[in-house]
């Protein structure tokens, strides 16, 4: 393992745990959590459930911390080609997609 290797995988592994404590937070909230994107939370008079919409969005940014850190050893061991940027980039970007459209089922299952 190179150094480069190393300190690419320090990145991700503070990336990852800046999504993972994002998601402990938010699975812990007593209060109504955002996306985290800039939008503002709704109220809790205006969720069904406040606790299970925390926790479903903690979870997901919780598995999206676990993604992007598997996401880096499988990109190590396609081995120094270009291919192994696809699991690396894509454990940071696809999930994305799948959480805003979580975020959105979410919104249509407990917003009143």
């Amino acid at each position: 393992m190179t150094a480069e290797n190393i300190i690419g995988f320090g990145i991700y592994i503070f990336v990852a745990l800046i999504m993972l404590g994002i998601g402990i937070c938010q699975y812990r909230s007593k209060e109504p959590v955002g996306f985290y994107s800039g939008e503002e939370p709704p109220n809790q008079e205006a969720l069904t459930d406040v606790e299970a919409w925390n926790k479903k969005h903690g979870t997901m940014w919780i598995i999206y911390g676990i993604i992007i850190i598997i996401s880096y050893p499988i990109g190590m061991l396609i081995g120094d080609t270009v291919w192994s940027v696809v699991p690396m980039c894509g454990g940071m970007i696809i999930p994305i997609i799948f959480m805003i459209k979580y975020h959105n089922k979410l919104i249509k299952q407990y917003m009143k």
